[in-house]
């Protein structure tokens, strides 16, 4: 007697056998062979499923066709040598089936990483054809009786696909392609020509040919796909538009295999291109899942995966809601929904609304704690007893996936219906397939986060928290991360406040994005600002940068622009190395391109000039130094970006810096990193009174500089009072000056604002130490301490070979 059980899977096993023979009316192509394979999938349970056949010589078994999971997921080669102990080639030599569990696998592949995952391998032999088919179970309980079945019944539906010899002579399915990777010739059946809309007399066998009728925005993509230096052994699919003579552009799907050549023959790309509005309807759940699959290799983020799966499903299974949420804890932190209005939710749900999406406690959800822990997708028709946080979610049926990544779970999809809903068969296989993938590359999308949260704060720590307040200037500074991609960039600025009402503007840009690219980032804006505060001229800070970058060995390279602005006067020294020219937006709203001669980007030779461009700022000038994300794309070169941000400047009213820049940065392609610094010079309210002494080396020394600086005072009419507490300080300094150093001595006296800054500056680097004590025995020391005592305030800074130790008194006190 027939179990109700064994029933079951002879049903199962009869589909399959219909479903092949169906496929079997079809022309041998790749394509035929993957809608093959795409059974095992369905009716097997399978992963992923794969066909290998022998090259030429017969001495590797390479990689024809796939279909499910990628095969990277577990291991599996391009190709395996026949002589090899690979289960491949085991069946190959033998003619026999092998069947493999995660023991079996580990002990007879000990030197290779083994993937972190219990699966089971089956490899069954190609009658007739040679080679053999690879397929993968993720069930614990491995490949069943059925499923085995359903295997072989495909392996003996598998044909050996159409030999390359064939492709060259032009005896292809109608829908079939063979490219040659080195010339750019390529071979086309019938059919392909009658999507393009050409007769075979009119085609000259070049690709360009056919290139040139597609959509010019899809072109990027296709071209990805047919140039050998964009392509790696593998699948490839895509969807893409051609032109048509009237109406709109027609959708193609492109689906390819990179074959390796061997001596004397170029690799080829084999495949298939068929009209996307006639595709079989049988396997359209499993191109689904390949579709997904494909998606979610390349996302990101949690978020990419989540919104990846929930387009995958919505639409499919006509469902009212879906939510995706990862498993933190005891809670559900959701990051998906699909209405995103909380009124589309249950009560509960909305009661835990505390951000964008709500946090849902698996507490209140026994049932699905309870589907969780088990593991499975399970299914809960219209009518089920369900706690009213999941009943609410789909009175008419829900289902509910757990995510599961190795040996834990991930996270859960919830999908719900409103009116009764009949789950087939097709949509559980679906739900199924989707579950595993979705689990895997939400765990994947979660260390990414987590990682690009690390690198996204290195970034920040590596650039200025905030931006100084400049006496008569404005400055305001933005960085956009790329979104292309998430690695950290290699684009930063800095504004460094130097002495006497000087600043330094810098930015650049460290070739690539790596957190290699961020150290040495972290590097030069230490060394370009520690060389500035030393009292280097611009050229010397930019030379000393680029020595030590060349150092330091690294491989990558960094451009800056360097600008020296004197706040006071309003005049400026820029050197740029390797970096884009300043742009400068004057008062009367027109705009300038500052084109001076550079030097080349830093690392790149130890010893290099860079040279000095002056720039001269009115009252009311901006100044815009960028990198090149901002102007620079695969549609526009730097030299019409930069135009056009000029322009952009140019028609912006600069009274908010902040609303400049972030119009400015509307236009950011954001396919490279992005750095904007601007600067709005409004001039100083009140010029500093300034005037220098240099004190020789005579017994008279101490007694010229108090006479120079007495002078000095009672022309800025300086109150006597304050006079005799100005003339101890430079008593002190410039005998501390003479007497402990060596080499020319030099005063400075600045008047701004009520507050007189006295300076000596003198050729040694030893900053001066006040004494923590002094006894009475003591011969000197006291210099210092009375420094101290008559200033407001008293420091020392490096200079360019030596210090300046200074002085300040506030006349208004």
């Amino acid at each position: 007697m027939v179990s109700e059980g064994a029933a079951g899977h002879s049903t199962r096993t009869l589909r399959a056998e219909g479903a092949l023979k169906a496929l079997a009316s079809g022309p041998d192509s790749p394509e035929r062979i993957r809608q093959v394979l795409e059974q095992a999938l369905v009716f097997a349970g399978a992963q992923l499923a794969a066909v290998y056949t022998p090259d030429e010589e017969g001495d590797l078994l390479c990689l024809v066709e796939s279909a499910g999971v990628p095969r990277s997921v577990y291991g599996l080669r391009e190709s395996y040598p026949v002589s090899g102990r690979s289960p491949a080639a085991d069946v190959q030599r033998t003619g026999h089936a092998v069947w493999l569990g995660p023991r079996e696998l580990a002990a007879r592949a000990p030197s290779r990483r083994v993937p972190a995952l219990d699966f089971h391998l089956a490899a069954l032999p190609l009658h007739g054809t040679g080679g053999c088919l690879l397929a993968v179970s993720e069930d614990s309980g491995g490949f069943g009786t059925e499923a085995r079945t359903c295997l072989e019944l495909v392996a003996a539906a598998v044909t050996a696909p159409v030999p390359a010899t064939a492709a060259e002579a032009g005896e292809l399915p109608a829908n079939a392609f063979s490219l040659a990777m080195d010339s750019g010739r390529v071979a086309v059946g019938d059919g392909i020509l009658r999507l393009f809309g050409l007769a075979r007399e009119d085609f000259d066998g070049n690709v360009e040919t056919l290139l040139r009728l597609t959509v010019p925005e899809d072109l990027p993509a296709l071209m990805s796909v047919v140039e050998a230096d964009h392509m790696s052994i593998g699948d490839r699919e895509l969807e893409f538009r051609i032109l048509q003579p009237t109406g709109a552009p027609r959708w193609l799907r492109l689906h390819g295999r990179l074959l390796p050549g061997g001596e004397g023959r170029p690799a080829r790309l084999v495949g298939t291109v068929e009209d996307t509005s006639v595709l079989r309807s049988d396997v359209t759940d499993v191109a689904r899942v390949q579709r997904l699959a494909a998606t979610l290799a390349t996302a990101g983020t949690v978020r990419d995966v989540s919104q990846a799966v929930v387009s995958a499903l919505r639409r499919p299974l006509r469902a009212d809601r879906i939510a995706l949420a990862e498993l933190e804890g005891d809670r559900l932190i959701v990051t998906v929904l699909d209405p995103p209005e909380p009124e589309a939710w249950p009560e509960l749900w909305r009661l835990e609304w505390r951000a964008e999406w709500p946090d849902a406690p698996v507490r209140a959800m026994p049932t699905l704690a309870a589907a969780l822990r088990e593991g499975r997708a399970r299914i809960w028709p219209a009518g089920t007893a369900l706690e009213p946080a999941l009943a609410e979610v789909g009175p008419g049926g829900l289902a509910v996936l757990p995510l599961p990544a190795g040996n834990r779970m991930a996270g859960a999809c919830l999908i719900g219906w409103d009116t009764p809903h009949d789950f087939g068969p097709d949509e559980r296989a679906l739900l199924t397939a989707s579950a595993g993938l979705a689990g895997q590359a939400l765990m994947r999308a979660h260390a990414f986060d987590a990682e690009h949260e690390l690198v996204g704060m290195l970034q920040r720590q590596l650039l200025p928290r905030r931006l100084p307040a400049l006496p008569g200037a404005v400055a305001v500074a933005r960085y956009l991360p790329a979104t292309a991609g998430l690695e950290v960039g290699g684009d930063w600025y800095d504004v460094i406040p130097l002495p006497d009402h000087h600043v330094a503007l810098v930015i650049g840009d460290v070739q690539g994005h790596s957190t290699a690219a961020a150290t040495v980032m972290g590097q030069m804006r230490t060394a370009l600002r520690a060389y500035a505060v030393e009292g280097h001229p611009p050229d010397v800070v930019v030379s000393h940068a680029n020595r030590l970058l060349a150092d330091l060995e690294t491989d990558l390279f960094v451009t800056c622009a360097y600008v020296d602005l004197d706040l006071e006067s309003g005049s400026a020294w820029c050197v740029r190395a390797g970096h884009l020219p300043p742009v400068l937006r004057h008062p009367d709203g027109s705009t300038e391109i500052v084109e001076s001669d550079g030097g080349p980007p830093l690392g790149v030779l130890p010893q290099a000039d860079f040279p000095l461009g002056p720039l001269s700022l009115r009252p009311g000038t901006v100044l815009a130094l960028t990198t090149d994300g901002l102007v620079e794309s695969v549609d526009a070169d730097i030299d019409s970006g930069l135009a056009r941000l000029a322009r952009d400047l140019g028609g912006c009213a600069v009274a908010d810096l902040g609303t400049v820049a972030d119009a400015l940065l509307g236009n950011a392609n954001r396919s490279d990193d992005v750095a904007l610094l601007l600067v709005r010079y409004d001039g100083m309210a009140s010029r500093p009174l300034r005037e220098s002494w240099t004190v020789w080396r005579v017994p008279q020394a101490v007694g010229h500089a108090r006479r120079f600086t007495r002078r000095t005072l009672r022309v800025w009419g300086v109150p006597a009072s304050d006079v005799d507490a100005a003339l101890l300080v430079v008593s002190e300094l410039v005998t501390n000056a003479l007497v402990h150093t060596g080499g020319q001595v030099r005063l400075g006296l600045t008047l701004v604002n009520h507050r007189l800054r006295i300076a000596v500056t003198d050729a040694s680097p030893r900053t001066p130490v006040k004494p923590t004590s002094i006894g009475w025995e003591a011969t000197g020391g006291r210099g210092i301490l009375l420094v101290e005592a008559v200033s407001d305030a008293w420091g020392a800074v490096p200079v360019s070979g030596g210090k300046q130790v200074w002085s300040e008194i506030d006349l208004a006190r």
